[in-house]
């Protein structure tokens, strides 16, 4: 009887060996032709394991830039009337300190389009000629980014490359931040 038990104890712990095994053999094959380094996830793997926080650490709206290489946030302050753009890292919490006077944010609503520049208001740890923080106090960009079916689009150059990135504004959001 103890021996029934052991054969099939051992059946079925081969049978899950091998039924796991066979889930992720993509990235287990991927790891071992690249010398145990995995360099690139496929798509599904990446939205699967897809882990940043869902506001940023200024607590604004996250932006993701080009295939999640980077990330921006947005803050909206209404006591001080300003819009704010952080430049982040791919996983959005630490900045990431760009060559750029200005960035910019253009939006469309009830059929027109408008372009608004943030300047550069560098952190002081940003070092020289370079900011991760960039602020508009710029009424009419406040105004427009809580209208009903405003459509807005944050475009800045990170080391030479052009990013493009929708912004998902929730008016009410940031109430009480920064």
């Amino acid at each position: 009887m103890i021996r029934q038990y052991s054969s099939l104890t051992l059946s079925f712990c081969a049978t899950l060996a091998l039924g796991l095994s066979g889930c992720g053999g993509e990235s287990s094959d991927k790891a071992a032709s690249s010398g145990g380094t995995e360099t690139s996830a496929p798509p599904a793997t990446v939205e699967a394991g897809h882990d940043h926080p869902s506001e940023g650490p200024h607590h604004g709206s996250l932006i993701e830039l080009g295939n999640e290489e980077y990330h921006a946030e947005l803050v909206h302050d209404e006591q001080a009337g300003t819009v704010t753009i952080y430049i982040l890292d791919s996983a959005a919490k630490t900045s990431v300190p760009i060559e750029a006077a200005d960035v910019s944010i253009n939006l469309k609503h009830e059929g027109r389009g408008e372009q608004f520049k943030l300047a550069a208001s560098a952190d002081p740890s940003d070092g020289t000629g370079k900011s991760s923080r960039f602020v508009s106090s710029e009424a009419e960009l406040a105004e427009d980014l809580d209208r009903e079916g405003a459509e807005a689009e944050l475009v800045v150059t990170i080391n030479g490359k052009p990013y493009r990135g929708a912004l998902e504004h929730e008016h009410g959001h940031e109430e009480g931040h920064e």
